[in-house]
């Protein structure tokens, strides 16, 4: 872990981040003493669920954050209507269309880099590993994509996601292989540890491999409670990050069972910690103690 402590302790870009979906699946006024409560915390910034495709709404959001002094990262999976690996042509038409008005949005709310499994609808199987066709299908999705996004300053970073919730990209190595394929600067790799701790037989051996594709990662237990807590492997994680050289966001991701839409995505059925502030303020304070950064409590 050692390039990752000298990469902090020396003015790296490493920031730390929270994804929002432990609060709420949509941006709404009610969220407002919560990021205040983030930015006191020590919280860089948080990460945004895009769903709704409003632009204005967005930019009234990018010009709240930023009176909060939190930065943006944005997030999104891919609904079965908009499925690029679909095979009908409508389909996979409309999935570009959409996305790339999420990018705008991406765009709006002042956030450089859009993450989640693009490449594919999630929770769609058709009982079957992905097909030559399909693959073809998502890497033509994801160059087209990449390009619209370079437009707007946006790099999609494709997330690697375990087989019972999409079979395209189960593994580093996969997505490795997508973002080669593709070969467009705004098409890099999402690596999150909850995903990597089920499916990697290696993970560190699998970050390595990946090396500087990977441009955003999720810090996530393997519960998908307080990170530190379970037995994710965050030290050889941690030491592989820093191998890498990787300076970007530490976002920690969690999830509540109170939320049914977003505990029927995640099959979270009982509490996995005390409060939402609790869990907040243990990851950052975890998250600290990896990177060398000193922990304030308040």
């Amino acid at each position: 872990m050692q390039e990752l402590v000298e990469g902090v302790e020396g003015g790296s870009a490493v920031k730390y981040g929270i994804n929002l979906y432990l609060w709420a699946d949509d941006m709404h006024d009610g969220l407002l003493p919560v990021l205040e409560s983030l930015k006191r915390m020590g919280y860089d910034g948080v990460e945004v669920p895009i769903f709704d495709l409003d632009t204005e709404k967005w930019k009234r959001w990018a010009r709240r954050l930023e009176d909060l002094g939190l930065e943006r990262t944005a997030n999104t999976v891919i609904a079965p209507e908009h499925n690029p690996v679909s095979d009908d042509p409508a389909v996979r038409k409309a999935g570009l269309e959409h996305l790339k008005a999420v990018i705008d949005c991406c765009a709006a709310v002042g956030s450089t880099i859009l993450c989640g499994p693009h490449q594919v609808a999630l929770g769609v199987f058709t009982g079957r590993g992905p097909t030559e066709d399909e693959w073809k299908r998502s890497v033509d999705h994801l160059r087209h994509a990449a390009e619209y996004a370079r437009g707007q300053g946006v790099v999609l970073a494709e997330e690697v996601v375990n087989r019972f919730e999409i079979y395209h990209l189960n593994i580093l190595d996969q997505g490795v292989r997508l973002v080669d394929e593709v070969g467009h600067p705004n098409c890099r790799l999402h690596l999150d540890t909850f995903h990597a701790h089920i499916e990697e037989k290696d993970p560190a051996a699998a970050i390595r491999r990946a090396g500087d594709r990977i441009a955003h990662v999720h810090i996530s237990e393997n519960d998908r409670g307080t990170p530190g807590t379970g037995s994710v492997r965050w030290d050889e994680t941690f030491d592989s990050i820093g191998d890498i050289g990787y300076d970007g966001w530490l976002t920690v991701e969690a999830f509540g069972n109170f939320l049914p839409n977003l505990a029927a995505a995640t099959k979270i059925w009982r509490p996995l910690f005390e409060s939402e502030e609790q869990l907040a303020r243990d990851a950052l304070a975890f998250l600290k103690t990896r990177t060398g950064k000193p922990v304030h409590r308040r």
